[in-house]
Parts: C-alpha cells; sequence; structure tokens
C-alpha cells in the first residue's frame, strides 16, 4: 500500500510539472492572441457601453452592415476559433485516484480563406480544433485519446434596422480519434449554428447536426443527439463569463450539461481561469457511449467570438 501511495504522489508531481510548462506556454501565446483581437474587442465594448445592461430589456449594438463586415473583415487571418484551454480535474461520480484524474486540453484554430465576398456576404474559414484527454497522474502519463476536428466554415453577422442581432454559422466537419480497428471513431456531418444577442450581457445559441456515423460508432447519435442550446452571460466589466449547454440525447431521455464558469485577473489581458463540469455521456469519441461526470479547472484564453460551441 506504501508503495502504490508513493507511486501516484510521484505521478501526481510529474502531472503537475507538465500542467505547469502547458500553463505557461497557453499564457504566452495568450499576449500574442489579445493584442490582434483587439478591434473586436472595440467592437464588444461599443456594444455594452450603448447598452442599458438590463435582464429584462434587450439592447442591441447600433451598426450599419458595412461597418460591420468591415469590422469582420478587418480582423487578421488566423486567429482562435473555439475556447483554447488547459484543465486538470477529478470525477464526482467514482473514486478518485491517479486512474480516474486526468487533464483535457483543447486546442482551436482558424484560418479565414476569403473575406464578405461570397454569396449572401459570407465569409469562408478553414477551422481546426483538437481535444485530448490526458492521462497524466498515471506512470508515464499516456494520452488517453484526442480527438481531432478540421472544417470548412461559412460565417455571417445577422444585422436587422441597423442592429446586431447575431450569427450564422453553417459548417463542414470531420471528427475522428485518429485509432484503427475497434477503435476507431470517425464521422463526417454538417452543422448550422444560430447565436443571437439578447443583449450585451446575455446570448444564445442553437446548434444543429447530422451526418455521416463510422462503423465503429453507428450509434453516436443515441448518446450525442442531434444539436444543442447553449446559455451564455457576461458581466459589465467582461470579466466573469458563465456557460451553460444542454445536450439532449437522440431519444430525449437523457440530457448532457456541460458548465463553465472564467473569470480573468486582468482587465488588460485575455487570460482566464476556467472551470468545467462536464456531466453525461459523449464527451470523447472512444468512449462516447459511458457516462461520465468530471470537473476540472485550468486555464484559458478566449476568440474574439467568446463562448461559441
Amino acid at each position: 500500500m506504501g508503495d502504490r501511495d508513493s507511486l501516484f504522489k510521484y505521478n501526481i508531481n510529474s502531472g503537475i510539472r507538465y500542467a505547469v510548462y502547458i500553463v505557461i506556454s497557453l499564457i504566452a501565446y495568450s499576449g500574442t492572441v489579445h493584442g490582434q483581437n483587439r478591434d473586436i474587442e472595440e467592437m464588444w465594448m461599443r456594444q455594452r457601453d450603448s447598452s442599458e445592461l438590463s435582464f429584462n430589456q434587450r439592447n442591441y449594438l447600433y451598426i450599419t452592415d458595412d461597418e460591420m463586415l468591415e469590422i469582420f473583415d478587418a480582423q487578421p487571418s488566423f486567429g482562435l476559433f473555439h475556447d483554447n484551454y488547459f484543465i486538470t480535474g477529478i470525477p464526482t461520480n467514482k473514486e478518485i485516484n491517479d486512474q480516474t484524474a486526468d487533464a483535457k486540453f483543447q486546442i482551436s484554430i482558424k484560418q479565414r480563406l476569403t473575406k464578405s465576398i461570397l454569396p449572401g456576404k459570407t465569409t469562408l474559414l478553414l477551422t481546426y480544433t483538437q481535444k485530448s484527454f490526458w492521462d497524466i497522474y498515471q506512470n508515464s502519463s499516456p494520452f488517453a485519446e484526442s480527438n481531432y476536428n478540421p472544417g470548412l466554415t461559412l460565417v455571417r453577422p445577422i444585422l436587422h434596422d441597423h442592429q446586431l442581432k447575431g450569427a450564422a454559422v453553417l459548417t463542414f466537419e470531420h471528427e475522428s480519434n485518429g485509432l484503427d480497428s475497434i477503435s476507431s471513431r470517425s464521422w463526417n456531418y454538417f452543422t448550422l449554428s444560430g447565436i443571437y444577442f439578447y443583449n450585451a450581457n446575455i446570448s444564445i445559441q442553437a446548434k444543429l447536426w447530422a451526418g455521416i456515423l463510422g462503423d465503429e460508432n453507428k450509434d453516436l447519435n443515441q448518446y450525442r443527439g442531434h444539436g444543442l442550446l447553449a446559455f451564455n452571460f457576461r458581466n459589465n466589466r467582461d470579466n466573469i463569463w458563465t456557460s451553460l449547454v444542454v445536450n439532449p440525447t437522440a431519444k430525449l431521455n437523457r440530457i448532457n450539461t456541460i458548465f463553465e464558469f472564467n473569470y480573468k485577473p486582468s482587465l488588460k489581458a485575455n487570460q482566464y481561469l476556467f472551470l468545467q463540469w462536464y456531466n453525461g455521456y459523449g464527451e470523447n469519441l472512444i468512449d462516447y457511449n459511458r457516462y461520465t461526470s468530471m470537473i476540472r479547472i485550468g486555464v484559458g484564453i478566449k476568440p474574439p467570438m467568446r463562448n461559441f460551441y
């Protein structure tokens, strides 16, 4: 028992060292990203300053279609797509040990291929998201799985009467885990997302998907369903963000949920303390049909579109 406890402590210390290295790299990179996002940050500031920030009153950024597209096209061609983060944590539904505690990180980037010159004044993006699960506290710290998710994305801000109401996003995506034989998981699918800005504090996202499933995960939709709803809130100072994502399974008999809390210690930086609780099925591809409940904490950086799932 003593040898096992010593090994567990050694693995934890090694895992923490790996985590510290990654967090330092992520913080260093976020400074560059923050500098690239100044124009989009200014747009969000204008939206906040032009609103009464009331929960019971809708307020929008007043801006013309040409002004909005000019700001959109002026952004750097390369940048973040979804949240980028490194977090580590423990299960809430099983014993806590070096076999069940882990780390999770996400890298998500985009490369703009065109400005808003396509039909409907849409913009074409090449996107890539990688989500990795790391058994960082086990002996030799092996990776449990990585999910690779490239895509081609069309984006269009939605305006009405010179008011920014939200955005529409259409994407063709591939997701797989890079493994073969019975461990292989993959699918190709289309997603359609709509983001609605209720006011400068509150946004709502709806997302639907459909596609062709791989042979080893024909029942993936039974656990991941066909869509999600995300409810996002930020405070007046823009240093606290919270999100609740609900994802019903195909038969509507279970709901996968994600709760996220982000706190930015410095208003001048794009670095957040990041807390995530995942409860349900389908967090990764290899064990999509197994229930999991994990709470993790770490550091994250956000893209210009903020909370986008």
